[in-house]
């Protein structure tokens, strides 16, 4: 967690296989699954971007340049 400014920011990273970067906007859309051999519906990455929003918030997928993996930025604006 850091602190950016008017905003909490929270990376969460790992070493998996992260996504392609063709796929990251798609991950998005609701009912969109990566990763078909474990149930799932689709909808939660769609539900934290749709959460984010409410709370003038964004979320971000990159590359961990430290693990390798994906990178999620969240940026949600600090309580006032």
């Amino acid at each position: 967690v850091e602190d950016a400014g008017e905003m909490v920011l929270i990376l969460i990273e790992d070493d998996g296989h992260g996504i392609p970067e063709s796929e990251r906007a798609r991950i998005f859309d609701r009912g969109v699954r990566l990763d078909t051999s474990k149930p799932g519906t689709g909808l939660g990455m769609a539900i934290v971007r749709d959460v984010a929003e409410i709370y003038n918030g964004m979320i971000e997928l990159d590359e961990s340049e430290d693990m390798g993996g994906l990178l999620v930025r969240l940026s949600l604006p600090k309580a006032s």
